[in-house]
């Protein structure tokens, strides 16, 4: 379902047209909105220019979290792997406890 939704960004309006339900596109376009506010609270530049920088702050806050999101699989990946590797050598020491204790009888 498409969903036809206006808002503001930077005192301008626009119309929106989106699969995601209202409240995300509102969402993401208060984002917007305060990226570029923020630029343009700190300097005297065009709003077309303080959209390009604010899109470049989007950017490069997405591909941080991009990274941090994939050294984050790494770590838990090497934990998985761990946790296998462990639960391996568990196994095989309760066989040796369980020959051990049989062997002694």
């Amino acid at each position: 379902m498409r969903n036809h939704i206006t808002v503001t960004i930077a005192d301008q309006e626009y119309n929106v047209v989106a699969a995601e339900d209202e409240s995300y596109v509102r969402k993401v376009a208060a984002h917007v909105d305060s990226k570029v506010r923020e630029v343009l609270e700190n300097g005297r530049i065009s709003a077309a220019n303080a959209a390009i920088l604010a899109a470049l702050n989007i950017a490069d806050e997405y591909y941080k979290e991009q990274e941090t999101s994939e050294n984050l699989r790494r770590q838990l990946k090497e934990y998985l792997e761990e946790g296998t590797k462990l639960k391996m050598e568990l196994s095989e020491a309760k066989r040796e406890i369980f020959k051990l204790q049989n062997s002694k009888k």
